[in-house]
């Protein structure tokens, strides 16, 4: 049997196991795709080239074992393999961190944020880091800046670390354990904010696939509307941005929950592939202005 071949049987497979995905793939032959390639430690970015190589019939069975964990265990592919990609950017992943698919690095990777950041940029801030690939993905963007990168797990911030050396970043990448903004040293602002917080409302955490669920949930709830870590964010992070700093945040689907949680605050929607009210951007002024107590009626 081609590869190809057993690439289409493994990814009925895993359709007719009713799979989720959304974990770096979005379909059952990709992700075929990638445990198949990553198990016989082929390049993941050239099926073409062994698309008609012939495998023997312990391949197979190998193969045919490592796509029945994948069906059995609901384990993202990610967590099999230990890797995960963004952007293209290889990063070392396991279940102490979610896979990372952030939509932000998207719009960094195109220079969609550079316009809006301050000339003088010198200090950006990845919050809610997981394994670290916003900050990798802002100290490659942006050689001349220090990144900060700070999350309340510290088992998480262990598989930062990695990926900060794995990336021999280590000199401009500084990690911090902490809740929010209180993780970072007093007084420190920046000149931009990233910001995958756990957004997800209470009743879609409570509907989310086995492979969602394999994650940590402390990286994904949000609370009942999904904006509690976000009020405590936007609450704090005036006095930690400089005069004309940014902020870009993912809210995911969550878009309804945000603008009935911030509806005096005005926004700037960034568009990424997948969609159009996924990420968005707040200035200083209009984080301040959007916020400030309504005055009272005369």
């Amino acid at each position: 049997m081609t590869l190809i071949d057993y690439l289409h049987r493994a990814g009925a497979r895993l359709d007719e196991a009713g799979v989720s995905f959304g974990h770096g793939t979005t379909n059952a032959f990709d992700e075929a795709a990638w445990l198949v390639l990553w198990k016989l430690g082929l390049p993941l970015d050239d099926l073409d080239g062994v698309a008609q190589r012939e495998l023997t019939d312990s391949e197979t069975a190998t193969l045919d074992a490592f796509v029945g964990e994948r069906i059995a265990s609901r384990r993202p592919a990610a967590y099999l393999t230990g890797e995960a990609w963004l952007q293209g950017v290889p990063f070392t992943v396991d279940e102490r961190v979610i896979v990372p698919r952030s939509l932000i690095a998207e719009v960094l990777a195109e220079g969609v944020i550079d316009a809006w950041m301050p000339p003088d940029t010198a200090r950006v801030l990845d919050l809610c880091t997981g394994n670290g690939s916003l900050a990798v993905l802002a100290a490659m963007a942006w050689p001349d800046v220090a990144v900060d990168a700070a999350d309340l797990s510290a088992d998480a911030l262990a598989v930062a670390a990695l990926n900060v050396q794995r990336h021999g970043l280590d000199g401009r990448i500084a990690l911090h354990q902490g809740d929010g903004l209180a993780a970072l040293p007093a007084g420190r602002r920046y000149d931009l904010i990233l910001c995958n917080p756990p957004y997800v409302n209470a009743q879609s955490m409570r509907e989310l696939p086995a492979e969602y669920q394999a994650e940590p949930a402390l990286a994904l709830a949000g609370g009942r509307d999904g904006m509690d870590f976000v009020r405590a964010l936007f609450a704090a992070a005036p006095g930690r941005m400089t005069d004309d700093a940014v902020l870009v945040l993912e809210i995911g689907n969550e878009r309804p929950f945000f603008e009935a949680a911030f509806p005096g605050l005005e926004v700037v929607w960034l568009p990424t592939q997948l969609h159009d009210d996924a990420v968005l951007l707040v200035t200083r002024p209009l984080l301040q202005a959007g916020l400030a107590p309504a005055p009272n009626a005369s």
